[in-house]
């Protein structure tokens, strides 16, 4: 019998009373069909949440900065080696209480449009086409590579035109235009539902008027029939009583489970659907679509094995886990999201020159800076201070004070702290934010704002610290955590080196010191564009792409999408086409060569970009089209080849069509995104190609 065969006979056998018991996220079981009590509640965004001992990798907005699928690939089959692991260890018996099931509302593949979003650090950043590809990577290693049995269930989301902001997400309407709906918010969606995501999770907002939840077009017309969409759909959490409480769209919850049902919605995570017996015998609901819900909630559960315990994963265990080669993927993962957004020749320390390092900063001994949120727990996490001293050894001075506050108003008029740096031959000021002042609503409880930022500055009280640092007029290297982007032109101008590493997971201090003693030569990219402040950004609430990201952004930022340092050096010469004029029914294909002009040993990040001179409507000022990781050793030069597609090569025109274009492609292969401001912070030259079309 297969998978299809069961879900019919399983549905023919159940009552309409059984049915509905399956439709919420804490789903009542029918022991006497075998199947189990399941609560579908569970989180990996960056490895196992709230289940016990489980490798904490770099927060999502980390791995997007690595700019390397196929780590992000390696990250997510460890998360869901240690998921499966441990269901296996408790038993399907187990499977109702909370994050105890196998399946995972990650990953979050929301664009990042705008850096006052809290909840940014749980994506891979402003751009669709890396949110793509990253995004495909983790389903795939969270799901597994066998024909039918998942070793986990992935979920996209949040689905769709969802990234703040917080305090507004129960009442807000998204309004979009049909350009940007299909060129930013659904391109990531359609390719990890093309590459086999097991769910879908609707967003809380409305888009253009209908609630995310129970849009007939998105869930429907677009993510059913357009893009061939075949598992299940779950709402947000406690989002389709939104529809009646805040959306004011529908009148009462049998309403808003008639909306939800006829449109797609398959699984409540929440209450309304308690009412679906009450839908059902008042006649909104007819006993068809609930049947119809039902049999892709249960083809999930058998698809993960909950019906047999002959399937590939039946016997994982936590002894099949191989916990340190996950530590060390953790801290492999670290170190690549590393970004050196300045040096003036301070980094890499040179342990032969060094007596003396001050460590200091809020986020120095702080393992919340580590986290991020929706993270696991770790029983060995390594702070940035216990990474150094670990690093420097005996013949090395390591000192600490915390300096300052992560936020608030009140410091100690009597300030030792920064004296402390008049001795050392380095201070290490350890800066940026945490997770109590930026994430979810709800969760970040130091903020005021619901999660958000309502600035990008470093905190008045950090800044300051910095400034007493530097007048004392020895070497600052300054170490920012966060998930978000800070743009502070001032910290630009006080420290000698700035060093971004994201919310690192339990290995990033030991990534981050080895990255400043020169063991490895950073190598990370931003996700994002970093503004000179937000008052280069459009209003927070407007959903057009106008002014906003590297693609449609013409102000200069103070630091682009795709741009960070290396210890090494680099140039780029000889990008060649395929063919000078493109014939549109093939591929192109670019070739350029890289050569590492140092003497020092490295990645870099090529990134490949294309621009449509003179077209007949709004098309980006760029658009990322390619990118690969290149290790070089010294003095080596390769080959890097970019082959592009007619449908790669499209663009979207104002009523959302895609369009090849006529006229002249303009490419540039380089370190970063163009524009001149990453060859002015210190990155190399990029070369340009024009084909015509």
């Amino acid at each position: 019998m297969d998978g299809n065969e069961r879900m019919t006979s399983l549905l023919s056998k159940m009552s309409i009373e059984e049915k509905a018991g399956l439709m919420l996220h804490r789903a009542k079981g029918i022991p006497r069909l075998g199947i189990p009590h399941y609560n579908w509640w569970n989180e990996a965004l960056h490895g196992v949440a709230n289940s016990g001992e489980a490798t904490v990798f770099p927060q999502a907005i980390g791995l997007a900065a690595t700019f390397d699928p196929d780590l992000v690939r390696r990250v997510a089959e460890a998360i869901s080696t240690e998921a499966r692991a441990k269901f296996n260890a408790i038993g399907k018996e187990r499977a109702a209480e909370y994050e105890r099931g196998l399946t995972f509302w990650s990953p979050n593949i929301n664009i990042y449009r705008d850096p006052r979003w809290g909840r940014g650090q749980e994506t891979y950043g402003e751009d669709p086409f890396l949110t793509s590809k990253i995004g495909v990577s983790f389903v795939k290693g969270l799901q597994g590579d066998h024909p039918y049995y998942m070793r986990v269930a992935a979920c996209a989301k949040h689905y769709a035109v969802h990234s703040g902001p917080e305090g507004l997400r129960h009442v807000f309407d998204a309004r979009v235009s049909e350009k940007d709906l299909w060129e930013t918010y659904l391109p990531a969606f359609e390719a990890l539902v093309k590459a086999g995501v097991e769910a879908v999770m609707g967003a809380y907002n409305r888009v253009n008027g209908e609630p995310a939840c129970g849009s007939k077009r998105l869930l429907d017309e677009i993510l059913r029939k357009r893009w061939g969409f075949k598992g299940h759909v779950v709402s947000d959490c406690w989002a389709i009583a939104d529809f009646h409480l805040h959306h004011k769209v529908t009148k009462d919850p049998i309403e808003s489970i008639a909306m939800a049902l006829e449109a797609g919605c398959d699984l409540n995570c929440g209450n309304t659907y308690e009412h679906l017996l009450d839908a059902v015998k008042a006649g909104v609901v007819s006993e068809e679509l609930v049947d119809r819900s039902v049999a892709r909630l249960l083809s999930t559960l058998d698809r993960l094995g909950l019906f047999t315990d002959d399937h590939p994963y039946a016997r994982l265990s936590l002894s099949d886990i191989d916990w340190e080669a996950h530590r060390a993927l953790a801290r492999e993962a670290a170190e690549k999201s590393v970004v050196l957004l300045k040096n003036n020749g301070i980094l890499p320390f040179d342990r032969q020159k060094l007596r003396y390092i001050y460590v200091t900063g809020p986020n120095a001994a702080n393992p919340v800076a580590l986290l991020g949120n929706y993270a696991g727990v770790s029983s060995r996490l390594v702070t940035v201070l216990e990474g150094i001293t670990g690093y420097a050894g005996p013949g090395i001075t390591v000192t600490y004070k915390i300096g300052c506050p992560l936020q608030g108003n009140k410091i100690n008029p009597i300030d030792w702290a920064s004296g402390v740096a008049r001795y050392a031959d380095v201070t290490v000021a350890v800066m940026g934010r945490d997770s109590t002042v930026e994430g979810e609503e709800g969760d970040a409880i130091f903020s005021d704002n619901y999660g958000d930022l309502s600035d990008l500055d470093l905190p008045r009280e950090q800044i300051e610290y910095l400034r007493r640092i530097k007048e004392i007029g020895k070497p600052l290297v300054v170490v920012l955590l966060s998930g978000a982007p800070v743009c502070s032109p001032e910290l630009e101008e006080l420290a000698d080196a700035i060093v971004y590493a994201w919310y690192p997971g339990e290995e990033g201090g030991n990534a981050i010191a080895r990255v400043l003693f020169g063991e490895i030569s950073p190598s990370g990219r931003l996700p994002i564009t970093f503004p000179r402040g937000v008052d280069q950004l459009p209003p927070f609430t407007d959903y057009s792409m106008e002014g906003r990201t590297y693609r449609y952004m013409r102000e200069e930022p103070l630091y682009p999408f795709g741009f960070g340092l290396s210890y090494a050096t680099f140039s780029y010469r000889g990008l060649q086409s395929s063919a000078s004029r493109w014939d549109k029914r093939e591929t192109l294909e670019l070739v350029c060569e890289v050569e590492n002009t140092s003497s020092i040993p490295a990645d870099e990040v090529v990134q490949l970009y294309v621009r449509w001179e003179d077209a007949p409507f709004r098309v980006p000022l760029w658009s990322l089209k390619g990118f690969t990781r290149v290790s070089l050793g010294a003095g080596e030069r390769k080959q890097v080849r970019f082959v592009l597609s007619p449908e790669e090569l499209s663009f979207i025109d104002e009523e959302g069509r895609k369009v090849l274009p006529e006229g002249r492609l303009h490419f540039h292969v380089g370190p970063a995104s163009p524009g001149g401001r990453a060859q002015a912070l210190g990155a190399p030259e990029g070369v340009d190609l024009t084909v015509e079309c």
